[in-house]
Order: structure tokens, then sequence, then C-alpha cells
């Protein structure tokens, strides 16, 4: 009689077993599925986009284009003086966030990521209003003989003003991790602050400046907004690739437009690679930090 009350348990048992088992698989699939239809979404675009300069020839075309070359010089040669800007200004204020706590830090916080939220527009016309000619302090530098707007300076100012974020808040987390311990030891030696720093916080919190540099430097090429905000479009002075593929798509040369944003896109993904094959990645994470 036990064992065969027994048996009715264990097949119900097992029934229930197989159906919990059944939903899984079926939740597993329906979130594969999902997942999928998102990522085809998000790459899908990309893919085709480079896709169709490569069959139509374009992107072999606009490469030689002296407007392309230009304005990728131009692009290249002002993201690398933003970059510059970026860690020597950037970098000081990520040390004091890393390690110092101060009445209004959370505000001085906030400031430092409002222009990754803002809207890039938004970016441009703040910037004009200050530097522009009629702005805050455009009547001081026209005085002095400096006319920011419109000029290839402001390229590169509009670019460090939206990526600078991304290097400070990376290096932030980066310096934040470093052994403290490490450090102290090092003082005890007879190091000074500037060659521990350089010898012992700039190594090991190199990863995450790496990252950085590698984000913020691709935020400043494919800055658009800004730019044409605070600097305009004009040829060989202020129009970078991103630039470019406004200009050809407004003029009504749709192949010259995606080969342009080909290139573009070429970099972005060369970009996310070295990031990820170097394992920079984990150092942009910051949920650690207080």
């Amino acid at each position: 009689m036990i064992e065969s009350s027994r048996r009715p348990v264990a097949t119900r048992d097992a029934t229930a077993n197989s159906l919990v088992g059944a939903r899984l698989r079926l939740g597993d699939r329906g979130l594969v599925l999902l997942a999928g239809l998102f990522a085809l979404f998000l790459g899908l675009p990309v893919v085709t986009l480079v896709g169709r300069a490569l069959a139509t020839g374009a992107l072999a075309q606009v490469v030689g284009a002296s407007a392309v070359l230009s304005a990728l010089g131009l692009s290249l040669a002002t993201t690398a003086i933003s970059l510059v800007i970026t860690v020597a200004v950037g970098l000081p204020l990520a040390f004091v966030l890393a390690r110092r706590s101060f009445r209004g830090k959370w505000l001085l916080e906030s400031v430092v990521d409002l222009p990754i939220v803002l809207p890039p527009s938004v970016a441009g016309l703040a910037l004009l209003l200050v530097f522009g000619r009629r702005g805050l302090l455009g009547g001081t530098l026209a005085s002095t003989g400096l006319d920011i707007a419109f000029t290839t300076a402001a390229v590169v100012i509009a670019q460090t003003f939206v990526s600078a974020p991304f290097f400070i808040r990376s290096a932030r987390a980066g310096i934040a991790g470093v052994d403290r311990d490490l450090e102290d030891a090092a003082r005890v030696d007879g190091a000074t602050e500037l060659g521990l720093f350089r010898a012992i916080t700039v190594p090991l919190a190199g990863p995450a400046l790496a990252a950085g540099l590698v984000m913020a430097w691709a935020r400043a090429l494919g800055e658009f907004g800004a730019t044409i905000m605070f600097a305009g479009s004009f040829p060989g002075r202020t129009q970078t690739l991103p630039l470019v593929v406004y200009s050809e798509f407004q003029g009504g040369d749709l192949d010259a437009s995606v080969a342009a944003a080909a290139i573009l896109v070429v970099a972005a993904l060369g970009i996310l690679i070295a990031v990820r094959a170097f394992h920079w990645g984990r150092a942009l994470d910051v949920r650690g930090l207080g």
C-alpha cells in the first residue's frame, strides 16, 4: 500500500518538473528571439549602410575625393588637439573627484556629466552664447583679437566640450581603484607626489585612462550638432567628416553621403574592437564608486 501511494506522487512530481522545464525552455526561446530581433534592429541599418557603400563603389570613389580627405584630415587634427586638452585639464579634475571629498562635490560631478546627456545642438548653442561675437565672453575676446565662433578653434572647443566627460568618468574610476597602500608605501620610500602619480597611480589606472581616451576620441570624431551650431560647416576650416555626411545628403548626393558615413562606421567599429580586445571596457564600470 505504501509503495502504491508513492507512485502517484512521484508521477505528479515528474509531470510538474517536465512542465516547469518546458516553460523554462519556452521562456528561453522567447528571450533569445527578442534579443535577436533587437540585435537585428541595431545592426541591420549599419550593415546596410556599409554594404551599400561597398556595393555601389561609392566608398572607393569618395575616399580619394578632396573634400573627404580635407574633412578627414581636419577631423583627425581637431580630435587630436581636443584629446590633448581633455587629458591636460580632465586628468587633474578626475583625480580631485576620485580622491577628495568636499561640499558640493555632487554638483561638480553633475556639471561634468551634463554634456553626456545634453543634446549636442543645445551644447553648441550654449557655447555660442558664451564664446560668440555677441556672447558672454565674445566682446572681451574680440578686444584681444580673438574670434572663436565659426573657426577651427570652435571645432576643437565643441569636440572637447562633448567628449571630455567620457575621459573624466573613466579616469576617475581608474584612479579611485588604485590601492592607496601602494602609494603610501612609495611615500615612505621618499617618493614625491608628482613622482608617485607618474610611477604608481597612472600605470595602475592605465586601462581606465586608455578606455577613456578611446571613448573620448570616438565621441569627438563623431561630433555633429555642437559643431554645426558653434563652428558652422565651412570646407577646409570647420567641415569635419560628420558634417560632410550631412552636406552631401543635403546636396542630393546620397552615395557620397553614404560613403562618408561608412568611413565613420568603420572607425567606430575599430574603436569598439580595440576596447574589447584590450579589455578596457572593464575600466568603464563606475558602479563601485561612492
